[in-house]
């Protein structure tokens, strides 16, 4: 009972402190999972918050998610079920037992909360996701003083590769395109080819969807940690969404958009911004010595 209060605590004082701060601020991801996985396994699913991609942890709560999805080679599975809901409060990572080889896609929305920007805050965060067209919109319509009150939502994604035994590296009987699969999120960063089977130095291409169509001029972020520092790669979408990365390290990585459109028929709110996200690991090159 403790614990479970210090954990309900903990994800308060995140979710006050996201609030208190610059929306632009911070990112929200899943935690790459780096350490090797094979079946039998259960991969601790981590969600955090945070800037520079260094985040506090929030844990997972039934009635702050929308859906938590996952797909493998056999299909779709909903894991809310498996969330806690009130009483019983909060758990600090949702642990994912693993099944079967292949790879594995995990798909978190977010439940909207709601802030005010000062009109220089929100606009200093405008320009730096990339959303200068907003920005361009207040100057037309006579609100650029105004403050930015905003209702955003979170749609990230995690992909994981889970290999059959202990040093082997999972090869499905068929092609496995887990990773390419659409998962129905109203923004959606989706791989065009496999994070997993890359190496460092290899260029990923990426195509964002927002409603089901691709989504032209999005600002794509790509961040790792490389040696105690942050790298933060940039790039934006072609007319038809796509856009291609080059990937220089090892490690966890994560790619980040952020689209934002009026608010309607919402009191008090001007603007809905969707943040969509995905997380990976790249494997470190193969030593041939």
């Amino acid at each position: 009972m403790i614990a479970m209060k210090k954990i309900l605590l903990r994800i308060a004082l995140a979710a006050a402190t996201l609030a208190s701060l610059p929306l632009h601020a911070h990112e929200f991801w899943f935690e790459p999972v780096t350490a090797p996985l094979v079946v039998g396994d259960t991969a601790r699913l981590d969600l955090r918050v945070g800037q520079f991609f260094e985040g506090d942890q929030l844990g997972f709560f039934g009635p702050q998610t929308v859906a938590l999805q996952l797909f493998t080679a056999a299909g779709r599975q909903d894991l809310r079920p498996a969330l806690p809901r009130p009483p019983r409060g909060a758990v600090r990572t949702f642990d994912l037992l693993l099944k079967t080889a292949g790879t594995y896609l995990v798909a978190f929305d977010s439940q909207p909360s709601q802030i005010a920007l000062s009109a220089g805050r929100f606009e200093a965060y405008l320009h730096d996701e990339g959303l200068d067209f907003i920005k361009a919109r207040r100057d037309a319509t006579g609100t650029a003083e105004a403050p930015g009150r905003e209702r955003y939502r979170r749609h990230i994604k995690t992909l994981l590769r889970v290999s059959e035994k202990a040093g082997v590296e999972s090869s499905p009987a068929t092609p496995d395109n887990t990773y390419a699969v659409r998962t129905g999120q109203r923004l959606e960063i989706v791989p065009a080819n496999d994070p997993l089977a890359m190496k460092p130095g290899d260029n990923l291409g990426l195509q964002v969807w927002f409603d089901d169509k691709p989504l032209a001029g999005a600002l794509l972020k790509a961040w790792n940690k490389h040696d105690g520092q942050t790298v933060t790669i940039r790039t934006t979408t072609s007319a038809d969404g796509k856009a291609s990365v080059n990937l220089p390290y090892a490690g966890g990585w994560m790619v980040s958009v952020v689209h934002m459109v009026p608010a309607i028929g919402v009191k008090d709110i001007d603007w809905d911004s969707l943040w969509g996200n995905l997380s990976f690991t790249l494997a470190p090159a193969v030593s041939l010595r």
